[in-house]
């Protein structure tokens, strides 16, 4: 039985090639390149334009492999929301755009297996706080009066826990 090979990667999403680092990682086992960027990039295609983390596991004895995508950094999920490049250089005094909270839904729901907290809200909370980081207003309010507006049940609309 030979020894699978197993490294990590960041690619931009739709967008890897066979250079480096998944090229010369690949190259010597023998296994395809091509095969190996065609399937990367048609499971990253969903987060396109966005760096995005891939494990591939090689199987040199049998030229098998498998690609498994993890989930791109919150900030970076957030700013694709927003249509913004980068966050505010001066955040909580610079603003650099404003997204819906049915927008932090989005990011829940795709870093959901991710995030620490234990409650639908808790996580909400935690997606907020990025928010503020990166310089971004929630349905044109400061995030931490979201967070506020959480704590006294205001949103409870918004969700079922």
């Amino acid at each position: 039985m030979s020894e699978k090979l197993e490294f990590k990667a960041l690619v931009t999403g739709g967008k890897a090639s066979g250079g480096p680092p998944i090229g010369p990682t690949v190259g010597p086992t023998g296994i395809n390149i091509k095969d190996v960027v065609d399937m990367i990039n048609e499971k990253t295609m969903a987060f396109k334009g966005l760096n995005v983390p891939v494990r591939i596991i090689l199987n040199p004895a049998d030229k098998s492999f498998e690609v498994i995508v993890e989930t791109p950094s919150t900030s970076s999920l957030l700013l694709k929301e927003a249509g913004a490049e980068k966050g505010s250089g001066a955040a909580g005094t610079e603003n650099i755009g404003d997204i819906t909270f049915d927008q932090v839904m989005n990011v829940v729901n795709m870093k959901k297996d991710k995030l620490l907290a234990k409650s639908l809200k808790g996580m909400i909370k935690s997606i907020l706080g990025t928010c503020l980081s990166v310089g971004l207003l929630v349905d044109g309010q400061n995030p931490k009066e979201i967070q506020n507006k959480i704590d006294n049940g205001e949103y409870d609309n918004k969700f079922n826990e």
